[in-house]
């Protein structure tokens, strides 16, 4: 597999903005948008990671700019050695301890802790092994919600899976789940197998709810969503009417400072604030919210 790479350098204050606005337009799309920081309290570097030199990639920084009234950034296309790409993401995930579970990578599977749920994840270049602040707000919130009230869970965009996987593993009842990725899909499927849950999880490829299963399940007690912030103000009109009256969604992807924006959005469909969680990744904070329906 032929991987390329465009990279970019931007101020710190600017990190944060510049990676939501480019993995808004390109995630979906199958890239990977990271960062690394250049020097201590100095610029960053906005890589894009993907399997061809897209078009789209040009579209996504220019709107960034515009987005954030900056000039566009000189950059440029790097097309990067042959290698297993899939191999090396994996080789470098080491497993790590969040609320009662422990995530592993299938090559590394002896040493969890006493007590603790395995969630085994070997994911994709595209695909999420859970080490991000948003996903691990999401386990640590799971972990604290009263598994009687979530019989029915539905989880919007699962990425690898790792999320339904943990609600089925938890509370050994079924889950389904949906992204608008068929690959995604295909990756969530493969890896409830991995973790022994093939006949808990179901995932389809539905943009939202739109899938006819999805929608076949309502009302739900919880939906949870660990997108971004604009799907997430978008999704809000679906969430309302497919939840119980009493049920909750769990939403992350948010950086701190658009958290207030959401909040006024679900306070407008008739959702109340219950809890957050926020976390660190990559010098930037980063917030997951449990709202209930009025």
């Amino acid at each position: 597999m032929t991987v390329c790479k465009a990279s970019f350098v931007v101020p710190s204050a600017s990190r944060p903005a510049w990676e939501t606005a480019l993995e808004e337009r390109l995630t979906e799309r199958g890239f990977v948008v990271t960062s690394a920081e250049i020097s201590r309290d100095g610029p960053w570097r906005i890589e894009i990671f993907g399997e061809t030199a897209d078009p789209a990639v040009a579209e996504a920084i220019a709107h960034g700019a515009a987005a954030l009234a900056v000039e566009v950034p000189i950059w440029g296309w790097e097309t990067l050695p042959e290698r297993d790409w899939v191999a090396e993401n994996q080789r470098s995930f080491q497993p790590f301890v969040v609320g009662p579970f422990w995530v592993h990578p299938s090559h590394i599977a002896d040493g969890m802790p006493a007590g603790l749920l395995p969630l085994q994840i070997d994911a994709g270049l595209a695909f999420g092994t859970g080490t991000h602040a948003t996903t691990r707000g999401c386990l640590e919130m799971l972990a604290m919600l009263d598994p009687t009230e979530t019989v029915k869970a539905v989880d919007v965009g699962c990425g690898s899976g790792i999320l339904a996987i943990a609600m089925a593993k938890l509370w050994r009842r079924p889950v389904l789940g949906g992204d608008n990725d068929p690959e995604a899909v295909e990756v969530a499927r493969e890896n409830a197998a991995l973790n022994g849950v093939a006949s808990l999880c179901r995932f389809f490829t539905s943009s939202g709810l739109d899938a006819p299963e999805l929608a076949a399940g309502r009302p739900y007690d919880l939906v949870v969503a660990n997108i971004l912030a604009g799907p997430l103000a978008e999704l809000s009109e679906s969430f309302g009417p497919a939840l119980r009256p009493g049920g909750r969604v769990l939403l992350s992807g948010l950086l701190v400072e658009q958290a207030p924006e959401i909040l006024s959005v679900y306070a407008s469909r008739g959702f109340t604030f219950e809890r957050r969680i926020d976390l660190e990744t990559g010098g930037a904070w980063w917030r997951t919210l449990l709202l209930k329906k009025s």
